[in-house]
């Protein structure tokens, strides 16, 4: 069985979405297709008519300062990621993330808009993203916005970009400041590249020696990517001690929905989990944010 029946290489945005709209449909995007691709080849998403391949867009494939904010497209390599200084500068959590995602062949074609779009509750570079505040640009043929990550994700796999027929050009994340830190950590099952049993990324503020802000994002703790607020909430304002620690551990198990996976862990073990990464991400997000 043919899993699609014809291919375009868009050279513009433009030239994308007027693919995306007018070709046979259904129509998909493609980037790395490290995702798609083996879900098409394994029977899980049904086939296509059009794969339409954004690879060769300019715009999507920048890495750079715009605007005062850290600019990564959509297209561009996880590996490209991981190599390039100002990300490990202003956004060390997504350095960390995106140096995780699969094997070093996977991060030379798979992309960091194709692991958003894939809507997975704990995709790597979702969460990364979702802690440090990250907002996402899309286009439609009718216009152009910025819009928090948080609304891309309807469901398990389920993204919003596809309802819309939208193209998700890049993201925007503002630049690392001297008393700030981030962090990225996961556990995973021995043999390592598969989804992560749990991951967390955490992203601090510190002044006069106390969490004066914080951003908790959690993988999978729910349906879709997960920001933990009431824990952000409690470590607010508050002391790098063992009381706000615990404090902050029993508002993330009270508000995230851990549940048991039949391949990866039961939910009391990702709450026990949950209370390790969190311990370990503030030591270290507090360490970084040495001035």
């Amino acid at each position: 069985m043919s899993l699609w029946k014809n291919y375009h290489l868009a050279q513009s945005v433009q030239d994308a979405l007027d693919l995306l709209a007018g070709a046979p449909q259904p129509a998909r995007l493609v980037a790395g297709g490290t995702d798609l691709l083996l879900d098409l080849q394994q029977g899980r998403h049904p086939p296509v008519e059009t794969l339409v391949d954004i690879t060769a867009i300019p715009e999507m494939n920048r890495l750079e300062i715009e605007a005062g904010r850290l600019w990564i497209g959509a297209a561009v390599p996880l590996n490209r990621i991981v190599a390039n200084p100002l990300v490990c500068q202003h956004a060390e959590a997504l350095f960390e993330a995106c140096g995780l995602i699969g094997g070093p062949q996977v991060r030379n074609t798979a992309t960091l808009g194709g692991n958003v779009a894939h809507a997975l509750p704990a995709g790597d570079g979702t969460i990364a993203l979702l802690a440090l505040d990250a907002q996402a640009e899309i286009a439609s043929l009718s216009a152009r916005k910025l819009v928090p990550i948080e609304s891309l994700f309807l469901g398990p796999g389920q993204s919003a970009l596809v309802q819309e027929h939208a193209l998700l050009l890049g993201f925007s994340l503002p630049l690392g400041h001297p008393g700030q830190g981030s962090v990225h950590r996961r556990v995973m099952r021995p043999q390592g590249v598969a989804i992560a049993i749990l991951n967390m990324a955490l992203w601090l503020e510190k002044q006069d020696g106390r969490i004066a802000q914080a951003r908790l994002a959690v993988g999978p703790a729910g349906p879709v990517p997960f920001r933990a607020r009431r824990a952000e909430a409690a470590l607010q304002g508050q002391p790098m001690t063992a009381n706000t620690l615990a404090a902050a551990r029993q508002a993330l198990l009270a508000e995230a929905r851990f549940r048991t996976s039949p391949h990866r862990a039961t939910a009391e073990y990702r709450q026990h989990v949950a209370g390790v990464l969190l311990e370990e991400a503030l030591s270290t997000a507090w360490q970084r944010s040495n001035p």
